[in-house]
């Protein structure tokens, strides 16, 4: 697939608003075309630089695409309708999806359209083994009508290792007429039925859209050379172009282009920033291009090969506003239409990133597309300066805008690379995208980069990466977990020479050749890929893998079992790039003109000669006349220092004070950040600017932290079910910031540190102890917090990093430690009060051991146990790290005082959002099973000062003989997740959000419980119905499920544990969602084949329990039907209520239907334990939502 030398040359990069053409003519000279986005852009900027009339002929010539179609079809659902073909039982799978909801805290559940618009129950299926136990039968009859206007996606439960059913299935639909059929074990190869299913169920959705669009071009192309860009990287044929491998091949010419360029100029570890209209994208490359396997896009996972490419929400038209407190920018964008303020659309609204750019001098607007409206924006920041109100001036306020901005972005790349163990100053930024040389030099500050490179097409630099990708080819092999051994290794080495003989590509070309195993511990789902070559033996394989996850997670488990997952080949044919000719040398030119450029953010890097010159304000700020160059008229070697401005066809260079610039012999711009004035310590005084700052950067740590949890626990509950949270506390254990995962930790976390402060008042670096006491404000037995203290400068104590995990098992008289008669907390398992696990780094792995191993009920796999605790302890790790790059940069008093500040705004914020309630007294209440009463009265004061609002229990029965009381952290829990969801929008969820509502529990009661108490169901259970009485008091929801239907089985080797989703309540405006988890869990369902892969159970049945919400005029969410087939003699639990009172509707709404437990049709009741025989199936129906107004 090399360029033909003497032909014309295009890349070709189809985005949303604009087509980008670059086009290299037979002398290697390179021109850029830009066009609007149309069906035929591709043909009109082809013609545009051949200089060729509509009619013309278009000659032989090379043309690379990459295009945005299947993207914006996904996200439109423009594609053909997909009738999907799945194993009985699972005809819901699309809409049940994982069972969780998108928005946390979102009363009205908004759930992801799926892509069937039909689906077909057959009766293929196999077991995890290829075992068949089904084929299809008469499904298929009497639907000879579908024909050529629907597009099959037939998935079989396991059929990636019985490919033979679903390749039955589609000989029948192409009897039937059927054109193009997408089987899963062809387009997704790997465990993981939702996921294979999704991803299919896409290819299906665009793959015939894309196929015809490819044959429109190449009507218009008869002759010429068509290669398309996939998500990989790599180049494929017009017939190997698929929908799932189309998604993201804009963002992949860029990561190409960036990874060409380093090893052009020899870089060493570079950073690819590519800012565009909407969004930014972050890579990296160090001599090989990071893969990545899976991602999700408007609402639907996506499993493929796709370059590791990150995005963040920061591009132009980001959206900058002020809440009353502290300024934002993004994630929403204005779009190009109606676009920032400044692109002059009537119906335009929002101020946008480029319209701060604007104002800043830093767009150039007579070398803008269109005239720019300077007015409008300059009103619009006017008016934020005058809410702020302490006398800075609207440039300032602009400035703050941009500072959130690449704080955003920097953070991003801070992501990426810490993450993974890599330093972000030891990397090089490759800056591209129509906004990417704005903003470089501000972001390579923020991170300690010292280089900046700009290629001379960076305007265009995805489509220039896609004319230097090559022709290539991915597969692979679903290695069913085995034991990396040199057998293993052998084995699929021989299964991917089988596979590379399917390969599409040229024969008169020996491709390239690349292997990797997808690998991860036995038990976790830290999967890390690792290439290895035909020669490497087990052991050396094993060695790159812990190398790698000891730098990723902190930590390696030598002489623990490595599993491989998946083998991957990689073919590809190389080409020879288009060659560019070099630019014209000539002599250097002076700046073209000079512009009025705002440096108040680096004012300290600007001389004193410099600062003589400038237009200084009164509030402190400057602003600077700078020269602007033309980038055409820079010669190689010329040099520039900052500030000044370099413009180019496709956007503005803005080079900051501190900053020189080199053109290279080649055009490429070469940044140098010179040694200048150290940052000094940031002033720790509230300002709104450094208020969203610290706010997203306490947020990104907790959320990173979270990441590295799941990534390296074994128990399935955080793993797969994401059952955890992670939080960040000051000092004294107040929370900071938290990644809410599982609402019912929100309030209960913070009590545990405090346990913990006082048990332990003196501590030193490298400790950490595990609690999971109730009465220290744990949730139940199963949740463990650990909790790290964090010393900063001077060795202070200054921080908290604390991770809880729902761990599968920690004792108790059942397995999977929920046992539902209950009576004391002895019976529920091991109870660790603050327990040293960690001493000054070490982990104390014997004595941590024989604790779990203590008393009349100890756990049943103590190994798994420390495990997850080692994982609880690389995420606290993660937070430390971060928690002391973030207190290098801005010294500890500062990070210190906005860890208040963000308390502070959480307060002010609540505050602010019950002002606009309507003031008065509401009562409401509901009653357990059992009959115990949960009664709540809930008054509006309107108060200025003193409590906003006044939650009181009384009237709350008892605490029960069960295991049915909420500790009282759990109780507060549940208020707060109320009062998130009745402000409506994002605010930090720390100790601050109850600063303004007084609270009333009576003790000892059902919601506050004496000490030894079980408290497994009040977690679970009774926290759901507190959410109830308090939404239904406030008259905004009517009840939801009210349980999270916990079921755990298991034995002496064994116990697992899940919550099942189902209706959730209707509200004034919306009807409730069917089969979500609702308030205050959001864990999702194991996948169908990895439950029955890991646990000796079989999913006959996951489905939606149709007609089960309350009538109302808005109806109430229907719940699940899961039914289960245990295979060998288990012990079943179920913990869960609403199957004695229903879900109440509200305002003449209807009840939801009751929950139903059964056992081979014998009736469970809403509490049960028994010794289920192998063979026996188990039904759970799970409860609908209550519904809304009287039915219409």
């Amino acid at each position: 697939m090399t360029l033909r030398p003497g032909r014309h040359a295009f890349f070709i990069d189809r985005g949303g608003t604009f087509t980008d053409c670059v086009h290299v003519d037979p002398t290697g000279r390179a021109s850029v075309i830009k066009v609007l986005s149309t069906d035929d852009a591709p043909i009109t900027a082809i013609r545009a630089a051949l200089g060729l009339e509509a009619d013309d002929p278009v000659p032989e010539c090379d043309v690379r695409l990459g295009t945005t179609i299947a993207t914006n079809a996904l996200l439109e659902r423009r594609g053909v309708p997909v009738t999907l073909f799945v194993t009985q039982g699972f005809g819901d799978l699309l809409e049940l999806g994982d069972q969780t909801r998108p928005d946390l805290f979102a009363l009205h559940v908004e759930k992801p359209r799926t892509l069937a618009a039909s689906v077909v129950r057959v009766g293929a299926r196999a077991t995890h083994q290829g075992e068949i136990l089904g084929r299809a039968g008469t499904e298929l009859h009497g639907l000879e009508g579908l024909g050529s206007h629907t597009s099959a996606a037939v998935v079989v439960l396991f059929g990636h290792v019985a490919p033979e059913l679903e390749l039955e299935l589609a000989d029948e639909l192409r009897a039937k007429g059927v054109r193009h059929i997408s089987l899963s074990h062809e387009v997704d190869p790997k465990l993981g039925l939702l996921a294979r299913a999704e991803t299919t169920c896409v290819d299906a959705h665009l793959t015939p859209l894309l196929a015809e669009h490819v044959r429109a071009l190449e009507l218009e192309l008869p002759g010429c050379n068509l290669r398309l860009m996939q998500s990989s990287g790599d180049l494929t044929t017009p017939a190997g172009f698929r929908g799932h491998n189309a998604i993201l091949s804009g963002p992949a010419g860029g990561a190409v282009a960036v990874a060409k360029l380093a090893d052009r100029l020899r870089l060493g570890p570079v950073i690819g920033l590519d800012i565009g209209g909407t969004s930014t994208d972050v890579s990296r490359y160090d001599g090989k291009m990071e893969p990545a396997f899976e991602t999700r896009i408007a609402g639907v996972r996506l499993r493929t090969p796709m370059m590791d490419v990150h995005t963040v929400a920061a591009g132009g038209g980001s959206v900058c506003r002020h809440d009353g407190l502290r300024l934002s920018v993004g994630p929403q964008s204005c779009g190009a239409v109606p676009g920032p303020l400044s692109y002059g659309n009537p119906s335009a609204s929002n101020l946008a990133l480029t319209d701060v750019n604007l104002l800043l001098g830093r767009i150039l607007p007579d070398r803008f597309p269109f005239a720019l409206d300077v007015e409008r924006p300059r009103h619009a920041l006017q008016l934020i300066a005058d809410a702020i109100g302490d006398g800075r001036s609207l440039e300032e306020v602009a400035d703050g805008f941009l500072s959130i901005a690449n704080a955003h972005v920097a953070e991003a790349i801070r992501t990426l690379t810490t993450q993974r163990g890599f330093d972000p100053s030891a990397h090089t930024l490759v800056a591209f995208g129509g906004a990417g040389g704005q903003h470089a030099c501000a972001v390579a500050r923020l991170l300690g980069i010292r280089r900046i490179v700009i290629h001379p097409l960076a305007g265009v630099f995805s489509a220039f990466g896609i004319g230097q990708s090559e022709l290539g080819w991915r597969g692979q092999v679903d290695a069913g977990r085995d034991e990396l051994t040199d057998g293993a290794i052998e084995r699929l080495a021989e299964a991917l020479d089988r596979l590379g003989t399917k390969a599409d590509g040229p024969t008169e070309v020996e491709p390239i050749r690349a292997t990797s195993l997808s690998l991860r511990y036995r038990g976790s789902e830290a999967e890390l890929d690792v290439a290895y070559s035909p020669n490497d033996g087990a052991r050396e394989v094993r060695s790159r893998f812990e190398e790698a996850h000891r730098r990723m997670f902190g930590y390696a488990r030598p002489g623990h079992t490595v599993e491989i997952t998946v083998a991957r080949l990689a073919l590809r044919w190389p080409t020879e790039p288009a060659t560019l000719a070099p630019p014209l040398r000539s002599e250097p030119k002076p700046p073209t003109s000079t512009t009025r450029l705002w440096v108040g953010a680096q004012a300290s890097h600007a001389s004193a000669e410099k600062k003589a010159t400038e237009s200084r304000r009164p509030e402190g700020r400057w602003f600077q006349n700078v020269p602007v160059y033309d980038r055409e008229l820079l010669v190689p070697g010329q040099s520039l220092r900052g500030p000044a401005l370099v413009a180019e066809a496709t956007g503005t260079i803005v080079i900051d004070p501190g900053f020189s610039l080199t053109v290279g012999s080649d055009g490429t711009l070469h940044l140098e950040d010179l040694p200048g004035v150290e940052a000094s310590p940031t002033d720790p005084s509230l300002d709104p600017v450094r208020l969203e700052l610290f706010g997203h950067a306490f947020d990104s740590i907790a959320e990173q932290m979270g990441v590295v949890l799941r990534r390296t626990a074994m128990s399935t509950n955080i793993r797969e079910r994401l059952d955890f949270s992670c939080a960040i506390f000051d000092e004294t254990g107040e929370l900071v910031s938290n990644a809410p995962y599982i609402p019912v930790h929100l309030g209960a976390m913070g009590e545990s540190v405090k346990a913990v402060i006082r048990a332990h008042p003196s501590m030193s670096p490298g400790d950490a102890f595990a609690t999971n006491d109730p009465n220290s404000g744990g949730s139940h037995l199963p949740d463990i917090t650990v909790v790290s203290p964090v010393f900063a400068e001077g060795g202070d104590l200054s921080f908290f990093t604390a991770s809880r995990g729902h761990h599968a098992d920690v004792g108790g008289v059942s397995p999977g430690s929920m046992p539902p008669f209950a009576t004391s907390l002895a019976e529920e398992g091991v109870v660790l009060e603050a327990l040293r696990i960690t001493d000054k780094g070490e982990f104390l792995r014997d004595s941590v051991r024989a604790r779990l191993l203590e008393g009349p009920y100890p756990v049943r796999r103590a190994d798994e146990n420390l495990a997850d605790l080692e994982a609880q302890l690389a995420a606290n790790l993660t937070g430390a790290r971060l928690l002391a790059e973030l207190v290098r940069r801005h010294g500890l008093q500062a990070v210190k005082s906005y860890g208040r500040h963000v308390m502070d705004h959480a307060a002010e914020a609540v505050r602010s959002a019950l002002r606009n309630l309507r003031t008065g007294r509401f009562e409401r209440s509901d009653q357990l099973d059992d009959g115990t009463p949960i009664r709540v009265t809930v008054e509006v004061t309107g108060a200025k000062v003193g409590p906003g609002l006044v939650i009181d229990f009384s009237g709350t029965g008892a605490e029960v003989a069960g295991n049915l009381n909420a500790p009282k952290a759990v109780t507060l829990s549940a208020v707060i997740y109320v009062i998130r969801a009745l402000v409506g929008r994002p605010i930090p969820l720390n100790a601050g959000c109850l600063r303004y509502v007084e609270v009333r529990i009576p003790e000892p009661s059902v919601l506050a419980p004496s000490k030894g108490r079980a408290v497994a169901g009040g977690n679970v259970e009774t926290s759901q119905r507190v959410v109830d009485v308090l939404l239904g008091a406030l008259g905004l929801a009517a009840a939801s499920q009210g349980t999270m239907n916990n079921l755990t089985f298991g034995d002496d080797e064994f116990g697992y544990y899940e919550t099942i989703a189902g209706g959730s309540g209707a509200t004034p405006d919306f009807a409730g969602a069917s089969a979500v988890h609702t308030h205050m869990t959001n864990t999702r369902i194991t996948d169908a084949e990895v439950l029955e892969s890991r646990f000796p159970v079989r999913v006959i049945r996951h489905a939606v329990r149709r007609g089960s919400g309350g009538q109302g005029r808005h109806r109430g969410g229907d719940g699940v039907v899961r039914e289960l087939e245990l295979l060998r003699p288990l012990a079943v639990s179920i913990l869960s209520e609403r199957r004695e009172t229903a879900p109440f509707g509200l305002e003449g709404g209807g009840p939801g239907e009751r929950g139903r437990n059964s056992l081979d049709g014998r009736e469970l009741g809403g509490k049960a334990i028994t010794a289920a025989p192998a063979g026996s199936r188990l039904l759970i129906e799970t409860p609908g939502g209550g519904g809304f107004g009287v039915p219409s």
